[in-house]
């Protein structure tokens, strides 16, 4: 291959590359002047401005502000919003008591019905919830206006569901879809969630049944921007995630689509979840999404969307969404794998392959693919031993984050030029037997362990005709097998940045392992390139240059700012105190408090609260004795009868709090209500969780009443929190340095008060 041909077929790898993120979206333009029947992102982001002013979870005065906007705004299109309230736990045992917004456009038929869904509320208590999910009631109110200025009156009816108490445990999506008798006329829903504050929005499906309808009429509905795939969809399948619209699935055997973005994880349930950070483009897609979706499902019968077949889906700019079902799973397998032994008999009929340089072109494969996946491994505990800083962002994603994906990947290439520069001598129709060989045996563990991923099979056929083409011609057209590359690159690419960014940077192992597979694909190319070691240099100097560039960025400022978190805890049964953070790398902030007597927190003495991902205290020290009023606990009732043991108390806030949580011993309940709420059959039979945890609005007060064995020995651990520790007159604590957020996913700048309780 000549020199130019070499330097211009690389400069078009690249700009496929940049290609397969930059189509997956639209780009923002100030659009406020649009036609009126036209999705405006501009008149959206007004929404987004009003709603994330200030945190609104339940309890927070900003709560009621919220819901007041959003009715008010549903009344100015000529809609009447009705709020559906009531105690909800969940599955989860968190109670509150949520209100729900509701609103219909009445369809001509009696068809099932169409809801629009996104959440109000905000996570507690420091999110400003602009992407999560005032991204999704915005999208959805301008969606609305501008189908209302159509004046056309759909098929089907439009329910409008603004679902509260979403962050706390899905409690306004199952007093939905369990008390509303709207519930019953629901067909399909469409979701929009966000778990970051930008990038693209990927589609997921919620169903009980097969997909392959669903597949069906979202490619009809043709929206302009989509970005979706089956392997996405079989791994949220497995995983233990939840939305509003699982409760939809589990509870009402209602199916639908949600559409969530994941990009800047960083900004997820934080101070950082803001009007400014939220990526224009991405609600521009989220628009571009719903219009098409409104208007297509508005009119289709959707009493016809339950399938018990699967369909493999992935998007690719141009073609859009590219579907086949299930059952061509296997024939598509064994096909290419007639072709792959067809083309080797042939190549070593006509003698352009030897069996020993086939065989000497694994090495170079595995070598790389060994390479690669040991730094992918250990390329994130390396990053916390040098930067303890790191752990304190639960999210496992940092803010430079995008520039160790880009460096890891960088050193991924430099890694396998490097090594198949050393086996250059191997003729390039040899080597690629080996990425055949090991593409076709990925295939075929997804077509029979996770079959959602056996599109791996389309990059095949291209890298096959790859290899028919250099067995057969001594000098190919390089533009003809950059061509070929196009649906591996197309495909597969946006996973190098999805899976560590969504699922945090411990997965960078997927990055490097993925990169050297594409590298292969691209072997047809770079197989006839020369001197690849010049590659390898200059890959190895921008990877040098990148994490340069991550170091410099490593540290914290006001717009990459460090979560942080303090509480005092006051326990109430032997009147001491601590100060507590689940901070691991300490700040002049919290050092004030957690100095030189700091200790790791006892788990059998010391009462300390999990929060989410299992997120212990980290360190506690002694503080001094302050006036809280303890909460007022009374045993209403405490009798056996039939041989069980009934047990009420009622827990009545002597201050303002925000929370209460109870935890028992490890004894099983044969049944437990809160405030009247039957608490779920998980609660009650695991021994090792928290019973409840009730998120109070109004200062109300937790009535709980569990039915035990007579000779089980109860003991309850009452903790009771207000997000007041900044504020409370007791306390002078200063406000955080302006590089410092509230650490997301814990009880944080909260009084807690602990009390035990035995029967």
């Amino acid at each position: 291959m000549k020199k130019r041909a070499r330097i211009l077929t690389l400069l078009l790898l690249l700009g496929i590359t940049y290609w397969s993120f930059k189509a997956a979206m639209p780009t923002y333009s100030s659009d406020f002047d649009a036609e009126p029947t036209s999705f405006s992102i501009d008149r959206a982001l007004i929404h987004v401005a009003e709603i994330s002013k200030e945190p609104h979870a339940i309890g927070f005065k900003a709560h009621t502000d919220v819901r007041n906007y959003i009715v008010e705004q549903l009344e100015k299109m000529g809609l009447k919003p009705t709020l559906q309230e009531g105690y909800t736990a969940g599955d989860w045992s968190s109670l509150s008591y949520a209100t729900n917004i509701l609103a219909k456009i009445k369809g001509k038929s009696t068809h099932k019905a169409l809801v629009l869904l996104s959440h109000y509320d905000s996570s507690p208590h420091s999110s400003l919830g602009a992407s999560d999910a005032g991204s999704g009631v915005a999208t959805i109110l301008e969606s609305i206006r501008a189908f209302l200025s159509e004046n056309e009156i759909p098929e089907n009816d439009i329910i409008i569901l603004f679902t509260d108490a979403e962050e706390l445990g899905l409690n306004g999506a199952d007093l939905f879809v369990n008390n509303h008798p709207w519930a019953k006329d629901v067909g399909l829903v469409l979701n929009f969630e966000a778990r970051g504050s930008g990038g693209p929005s990927y589609m997921l499906i919620e169903t009980n049944q097969g997909n392959s309808r669903l597949i069906e009429e979202f490619t009809a509905a043709n929206p302009e921007y989509p970005v979706a795939n089956s392997l996405v969809y079989s791994i949220y399948k497995m995983l233990p995630n939840d939305t509003d619209l699982t409760v939809f699935r589990k509870d009402g055997n209602i199916q639908g689509l949600n559409f969530a973005f994941i990009d800047d994880h960083f900004d997820y349930h934080t101070a950082g979840d803001n009007y400014e950070r939220l990526d224009r483009n991405t609600l521009a897609q989220q628009g571009s999404y719903l219009m098409p979706l409104l208007y297509h499902f508005a009119n289709t019968d959707l009493s016809h969307l339950t399938s018990l077949e699967d369909s493999i889906y992935f998007t690719v700019p141009l073609f859009k969404t590219v579907s086949y079902p299930y059952s061509w799973i296997l024939p598509m397998l064994v096909l290419a794998t007639i072709l792959f032994i067809l083309l080797l008999v042939y190549g070593f009929k006509i003698k352009v392959l030897q069996a020993r340089q086939i065989a000497i072109g694994f090495v170079p494969l595995l070598v790389s693919l060994l390479l690669t996946g040991i730094v992918g491994y250990f390329s994130w505990p390396i990053l916390n031993w040098l930067y303890p800083q790191y752990k304190d962002i639960l999210h496992g994603f940092t803010y430079n984050g995008y520039s160790y994906i880009i460096a890891l990947t960088l050193l991924t290439l430099a890694i396998c030029f490097y090594v198949y520069h050393k086996f250059k001598n191997i003729k390039t129709q040899n080597l690629l037997v080996a990425p055949l060989v090991v593409w076709l045996l990925i295939s075929a563990a997804a077509a029979v362990y996770l079959q959602g991923a056996s599109f791996t099979i389309v990059p095949v056929f291209a890298l096959l005709i790859s290899f028919m083409i250099v067995s057969n011609q001594a000098k190919p057209n390089p533009y003809l097998l950059i061509f070929l590359t196009v649906p591996g690159i197309a495909i597969f690419v946006p996973f190098v940045k999805m899976f560590p960014v969504g699922l945090g940077l411990k997965m960078l192992i997927s990055t490097t392992v993925l990169t050297t597979l594409l590298f292969v694909l691209v072997l047809p190319i770079f197989g006839f390139y020369k001197r690849k070691n010049r590659l390898a240099v200059l890959s190895f100097l921008l990877f040098v240059g990148f994490m340069t560039s991550a170091h410099f960025n490593a540290n914290f400022t006001e717009d990459k700012a460090k979560p942080s978190s303090l509480l005092y805890v006051l326990d109430a049964d032997d009147n001491t105190a601590q100060w507590a953070t689940y901070d691991n790398y300490l700040t002049d902030w919290t050092k004030q408090y957690l100095g030189k007597d700091k200790t790791i927190p006892n788990k059998h003495r010391d009462k300390t609260i999990d929060s989410k991902y299992k997120t212990p205290f980290s360190y506690v020290s002694m503080a001094p004795i302050k006036d809280i009023p303890v909460p007022k606990i009374e045993k209403i009732l405490d009798t056996i009868i039939e041989n069980k043991r009934y047990v009420t108390i009622c827990i009545t806030p002597q201050r303002s709090i925000n929370r209460v949580d109870v935890f028992k011993n490890e004894i099983s309940l044969e049944a437990a209500t809160v405030n009247g709420v039957r608490l779920s059959d998980y609660a009650l039979l695991d021994t090792t969780r928290k019973l409840v945890t009730h998120y109070v609005k109004d200062n109300e007060y937790s009535e709980i009443s569990v039915v035990t064995k007579v000779n089980a020995p109860l003991e309850l651990i009452i903790f009771e929190a207000s997000n007041d520790l900044l504020t409370n007159e007791n306390f002078s604590i200063p406000q955080r340095p302006r590089n410092e957020i509230p650490m997301p996913f814990v009880l944080n700048d909260a009084i807690l008060i602990t009390k035990t309780i035995q029967f």
